[in-house]
Formats: C-alpha cells, sequence, structure tokens
C-alpha cells in the first residue's frame, strides 16, 4: 500500500501543489508555520477521510476560498486507486474513488489504511481518559464498520438524551421520551462496550511485546479497559443515576466515559517483579515509552486486521524521543511507507534513516531534494 502521488488546491495554505513521492520515506522539512503539517493532515485525511487536528473543512479550505480539492493517486495490492476529496466551506463534504462517488462517508472504510504518531500521542499515558478514548474510537472507527455504525448511532443518542436533560422543565413528557433515549443509549452503548473490550484485549498482547523489544526485556505492557459500566448493568445504571443527570443537566454513565490503563511491569534482576500505573505513577520516561509501544502496536494491529502494512505519518515526532526510542521507532519503519516531518535533515543524518526522497517547504512552497 502506497500514495504515488497528490494534488492540492486551495488547501491551507496551498493554492496548488503536485508532489511525486517514493515508496520509502518522505521527509518534508522547514522552519515551523511553514505548511509541513499541512501536507501530511492532507495526505492523511485522503487515507482516512479525518483530519488528524480535528479541523473542520472551513478550517482546511484556503482563507479567502469557498472550496478545496485534494486528489490522490495510490496503489493497494497492484490495484491503481484515485481518491479525490472536495471540500466545502458551507456543505457536505465530496469523496470519489476511481471517479465513483461515495454516499456515505461508512463506504470510504478500507480504502487506504494509515497510522499517524504526532508529540500530542506521547502524552496519551498521562492526559485525561478523553484522549485515550479518542485513541480507542479513532482506531476502531477506522477500521470496523460495525463500530462505526454503533459509535455514530450512540453518539447521536447521548446528544438527544443530553439536549433533553438541559430542556427538562419545558418538556411535558420528559420521563417517557428519556426512557426512548435510555433504551437507544444501552443499545448501542453495549455493542461499544464488547467490541472496546475486545479491542483493548488484542492490543494489550501487542503492547506487551513491543514494550519488551523497546526496553530490551527490562519492562513488559498490559492494558486493561476500565469501563465505566459494564454492558449486564447499563440499564440499571441509568435509572440509578436518573436524578444526579437530571441535576447535572448530562448524561453521568456509559461507554463515553470509559478509561484504559496502561500497567508496566518491570523484571528485576533479583528475579521480582513490580508492576505500576504508568498513568500515575510512570516516570515520563515511562509513559514515554509506553506510548511508544501503543503506537507501535497500533502499527501491528493495523496490518492484523487489513492484510496490509498501514502508511506511516510522523509529524515532528522524532525531536521528542530520545535516541534509543527513535533507533527503535526508525528500525520499525522498514518495509512501510512513510510520511515525516521535522524542522531539518541534520539529525536524520545518523545512519538510522535511509531517506528517499527530501522536500523543503518554506511558506507553502516545495523543493526536493
Amino acid at each position: 500500500m502506497k500514495i504515488k502521488s497528490a494534488d492540492l488546491e486551495n488547501y491551507r495554505n496551498y493554492a496548488g501543489l503536485h508532489l511525486d513521492f517514493e515508496d520509502g520515506v518522505n521527509v518534508f522539512y522547514g522552519d515551523n508555520a511553514q505548511g509541513k503539517t499541512n501536507l501530511l493532515e492532507a495526505l492523511y485525511l485522503s487515507s482516512t477521510n479525518r483530519s488528524y487536528r480535528g479541523a473542520k473543512d472551513k478550517e482546511l479550505i484556503r482563507f479567502g476560498e469557498e472550496e478545496g480539492h485534494i486528489r490522490v493517486f495510490s496503489e493497494k495490492r497492484g490495484v491503481d486507486i484515485r481518491i479525490d476529496m472536495h471540500l466545502r466551506a458551507s456543505g457536505r463534504r465530496g469523496i470519489a474513488v476511481n471517479g465513483v462517488p461515495l454516499r456515505r462517508a461508512k463506504d470510504f472504510l478500507g480504502t487506504l489504511s494509515a497510522v499517524i504518531f504526532s508529540p500530542e500521542d506521547l502524552q496519551i499515558v498521562k492526559e485525561g481518559p478523553q484522549e485515550r478514548r479518542k485513541f480507542i474510537d479513532t482506531e476502531l472507527c477506522l477500521l470496523d464498520p460495525i463500530y462505526l455504525d454503533l459509535w455514530g448511532k450512540y453518539r447521536k443518542a447521548l446528544d438527544q438524551r443530553n439536549k433533553l436533560l438541559k430542556d427538562f422543565y419545558n418538556e411535558p413528557d420528559f420521563h417517557a421520551t428519556l426512557d426512548v433515549w435510555d433504551e437507544s443509549l444501552v443499545k448501542y452503548g453495549k455493542g461499544l462496550i464488547s467490541l472496546r473490550e475486545a479491542f483493548i484485549s488484542e492490543m494489550s498482547a501487542l503492547t506487551e511485546e513491543k514494550q519488551r523489544e523497546i526496553t530490551g526485556g527490562k519492562e513488559t505492557l498490559r492494558l486493561a479497559y476500565e469501563p465505566d459500566v459494564s454492558a449486564e448493568e447499563f440499564s440499571k445504571k441509568l435509572r440509578a443515576v436518573r436524578d444526579r443527570d437530571i441535576a447535572a443537566k448530562t448524561t453521568t454513565a456509559g461507554p463515553h466515559r470509559d478509561d484504559m490503563s496502561f500497567l508496566v511491569t518491570r523484571h528485576k534482576e533479583d528475579g521480582t517483579e513490580e508492576t505500576i500505573d504508568a498513568r500515575i505513577y510512570g516516570s515520563q520516561g515511562q509513559q514515554r515509552t509506553a506510548a511508544l509501544s501503543l503506537k507501535m502496536a497500533e502499527i501491528a494491529y493495523s496490518e492484523q486486521k487489513t492484510g496490509d502494512k498501514p502508511i506511516l505519518f510522523l509529524d515532528d515526532v522524532l525531536s521528542e524521543l530520545d535516541f534509543e526510542r527513535q533507533k527503535y521507532l526508525l528500525k520499525s519503519m522498514d518495509e512501510i511507507q512513510t510520511f515525516l516531518t521535522c524542522t531539518g535533515v541534520d539529525n536524520l543524518k545518523n545512519g538510522l534513516l535511509k531517506i528517499d526522497k527530501a522536500y523543503q517547504v518554506i511558506n507553502g512552497a516545495i523543493s526536493n531534494d
């Protein structure tokens, strides 16, 4: 799987741009705020239909314009794929694959697979539960159409229930309507809980292996799912917290409040072991190693599920890692098409990375070395 070339029109700070890429490592370098991350965002968007920066379409379009376009020529298992994205400041995004318009966003699922790794990902262990839920939801929505459907329906039911709670005093049939939304939350929430549990279990087996590799066998990492409520107890808990929800004007129980723990076990030389929750007790180094293990496990998980190595995007992440973690990450990039941003190529010339093509980015203008 690879991206062969891309054309951008009125995307962020690019009025018009054409780039051809190599199968291996493609590096975009230059000072900050020149457009390196914008390029990665466009390529990731064309691979996943998501902006990893959480931007709305109107924010992706060049200032002063009403529309923007991304066209990517890619290849998957020897088959050429052309992806066209039409961004509108007011209106729905248009997507076509090989000239055929897609009616639903979920029809794009599986066209390409990609993994993004940015400095923000290194904070996932010590940040709040929202960031960890975002990781789980993003990965599952990109790889599992059933989860994507359940997640969309659950979010809709949750939004409607919260709106009803805010309008409590203006709704004469409040309790009957709330019962309807409770049923929907439980129906879709149970599915989310089940799929999240299976996902974290599979990922945990991978992170255990990755953590052992990174630390030279000194540590292993186990992920543990921390559901806010079990699938069996969800309906009962919603009824139990109804008065609290009415007072708070929001839904206080459900999978939208789940979390995930990072249990690091250190294997000591005397044969004993010590296990800590890296979220709370881990050093900064342990937290970053756990985050790196998680991202490496994500690459392996994606390959297991799709049968293809995903395209890898590294957004200025190497500068945040020490030499040993850099070495492990770069070694893991073998046979994976990679798009990498950095401020300069000098810090990459250490023999660890073979750069197949380098592009200098200066205020939305590109030159390649």
